[in-house]
């Protein structure tokens, strides 16, 4: 019985150290990528997907965290245009990948948080590395994030404990991801007129919300 006792308190403990998954669905439609790109004389091009997927794993004792975040290349519709989004898969893809097979994805390794209080959003700055179609960024080196974290309880936004993450991803440059008509065959004669209207860099914004069952 003893023996037993001990097991029981034992695995309680681990319970209790455990940390939470918080859960960004895909299909919920009210998780929403977008980046901006404005070139100073030419056209400013927005790209946007609400198929935005993630995993959160929070240590609520120490309030630390890391995420995954994902968004499928094929989900992401560009000016609303059918055109201007072919062209984009193209650009991503360097016509080398299947386009249904790719996918843009961020994932950060850590995140330290101030105390968190319901209904009280606190900021964030941290780092994270970025990878489309698996290509991570020419040097391997990370993207500074920054935004904020807003804690829901059960019944303010559903029934479970809601994390509504905004984040953002300022000077993101495709190139050095080679996204863009000069890394893509059959694009390069078109480079020299796209130049000079299709900026480089550009800013991303990531507004998600994360859920946990109640307890």
């Amino acid at each position: 019985m003893r023996r037993l006792a001990i097991a029981a308190t034992l695995a309680v403990a681990a319970t209790a150290r455990a940390d939470t998954a918080f859960t960004v669905d895909p299909g919920a439609g009210s998780n929403a990528f977008s980046a901006v790109f404005d070139a100073a004389i030419g056209e400013r091009i927005t790209a946007v997907s609400s198929k935005v997927g993630c995993t959160l794993t929070v240590d609520e004792e120490k309030l630390q965290g890391k995420a995954v975040c994902t968004v499928p290349l094929g989900s992401i519709r560009v000016d609303n245009d059918d055109l201007k989004s072919d062209h984009f898969r193209q650009w991503a893809t360097n016509k080398t990948v299947d386009p249904r097979q790719c996918v843009l994805r961020l994932e950060v390794p850590q995140l330290q948080l101030p105390a968190v209080e319901p209904m009280k959003p606190v900021t964030f700055e941290t780092e994270g590395t970025f990878t489309i179609c698996g290509r991570p960024r020419d040097d391997h080196g990370a993207e500074r994030i920054t935004g904020t974290v807003l804690y829901l309880p059960p019944g303010e936004y559903k029934d479970s404990r809601t994390l509504r993450i905004r984040a953002k991803i300022e000077g993101f440059d495709r190139e050095r991801y080679r996204v863009g008509p000069a890394f893509t065959d059959g694009w390069l004669a078109r480079v020299q007129q796209l130049a000079p209207v299709v900026a480089k860099q550009g800013t991303i914004d990531v507004n998600v919300f994360g859920t946990a069952p109640a307890r």
